[in-house]
């Protein structure tokens, strides 16, 4: 069965280098929501954000009816996000899992945030301050949860390789 892999937390917990790992470890589709987003600001203009996130899920259905395993890499910090996701992988006939990524480790995690440099094209990272501010609810459902604090990102994939039994 096909598997929709749900990423999410916080900006520079180390999300995306695990979620871009994990895609090619298991030769999945990788769908990056800031990617999406951005391309779409600079056809569009700035006042767009949610609708790339139905176009994620858009293109994570087709993919998993292709029988393609599906790596979802955003922030994910709201429940109506996190059930999009879901309905997404329920409605193509495959699993899911959500994975939460976070940095326990304040310190490593502002220096993170502030001397990243951004993968995708004009992409304007979030400051400390922004990502300090940004709502994040707490998982009300099941949730493999890996803290990137004080490890490598070896280290981290490992541990979530492990988590996920794959």
């Amino acid at each position: 069965m096909t598997t929709l892999y749900i990423f999410s937390g916080l900006p520079a917990t180390g999300k995306s280098t695990l979620a871009a790992r994990l895609s090619k470890y298991l030769g999945a589709s990788y769908l990056r929501v800031d990617t999406i987003v951005q391309s779409l600001k600079e056809l569009y203009g700035k006042g767009v954000s949610v609708e790339g996130y139905i176009l994620a899920y858009r293109l994570a259905a087709d993919n998993l009816k292709q029988g393609l395993n599906v790596i979802g890499d955003s922030c994910n910090s709201v429940l109506e996000s996190r059930v999009e996701w879901q309905q997404a992988a329920i409605d193509a006939g495959a699993q899911y899992i959500n994975i939460e990524v976070c940095c326990s480790n304040r310190e490593q995690h502002r220096a993170r945030v502030e001397d990243r440099n951004s993968p995708v094209t004009n992409l304007v990272l979030p400051s400390w301050e922004s990502v300090n501010a940004r709502e994040f609810h707490p998982w009300g459902s099941d949730v493999v949860s890996i803290d990137t604090a004080n490890e490598s990102p070896e280290q981290s994939f490992k541990n979530l390789i492990k988590l996920l039994g794959v």
